[in-house]
């Protein structure tokens, strides 16, 4: 017997938070009866329903794609603003697919896109994220005692220091006063990067994530996908559960 929630998003229908709203909302039924509570558990042979539509599993997918900038990362929007998930053609990749946490409006580069709801959540669990590699163009050129603090951590406007990171500087450009770093964090706090950077005096211009865990971006097109590597899968979910021992 397993939670609910945690059927539904394993059936690859959305994320388990997102199901735990569908309960909530009175829109799942189990066995014909509708479910409100979120601490209900269901067996394999109960039958549930959403909007009345019998819920079946699909095949478990995974996907990487190089979001470009005006792109939200979210499977639908309300203001009718372009989604990561319309990247993906839906007659080639049917199943209902969501991203992976996600990169602001004007950030770029790798997200993760799948329907396998337990994979999803070990990415996003805050003791089994694993390493994501930024690449910042920022203002100003960096002086190594800030990189020296972006490397011990820093506290942020939450009160809150970051945890240590790899940090280097790629280039800079004297005369555009520019710098390019490059940026290797483990959490997954709003803004983090940007805010990193600004607590140390460099504001950002650009900002891209290169590469998450093992998976990265190499000659993949701003906009294009590709279906992860079983191996790449494995990599990464034996990477989440080492990060639990750090």
């Amino acid at each position: 017997m397993e939670r609910l929630q945690k059927v539904i998003a394993n059936k690859g229908y959305c994320s388990r938070r997102n199901a735990e709203v569908l309960i909530s909302d009175g829109r799942v039924a189990v066995n014909g009866v509708i479910v409100t509570e979120l601490g209900v558990k269901v067996g394999p042979n109960d039958e549930i329903s959403i909007d009345g539509v019998k819920l079946e599993g699909d095949d478990k997918v995974y996907f990487v794609v190089n979001k470009p900038r005006g792109v939200i990362s979210a499977a639908s929007d309300e203001r009718g603003r372009k989604v990561v998930t319309d990247l993906i053609p839906v007659d080639e990749v049917p199943e209902r697919i969501y991203p992976i946490g996600r990169l602001d409006y004007d950030t770029t580069g790798v997200i993760l896109l799948t329907n396998d709801g337990e994979f999803a959540n070990m990415m996003m669990h805050p003791t089994g994220e694993i390493d994501k590699t930024y690449v910042a163009k920022v203002n100003g050129v960096v002086k190594p005692n800030a990189i020296h603090k972006l490397r011990r951590g820093v506290v942020l406007d939450d009160g809150k220091k970051t945890a240590p990171a790899e940090v280097y500087i790629v280039s800079t450009d004297k005369g555009r006063d520019l710098s390019t770093i490059q940026i290797t964090i483990h959490e997954g706090r709003y803004h983090q990067v940007k805010k990193m950077c600004e607590a140390v005096g460099y504001p950002v211009k650009s900002l891209r994530r290169s590469q998450y865990g093992c998976v990265e971006l190499g000659d993949l097109p701003t906009g294009g996908w590709r279906r992860l590597k079983p191996h790449e899968v494995k990599t990464l979910r034996t990477m989440s559960q080492a990060q639990k021992g750090r």
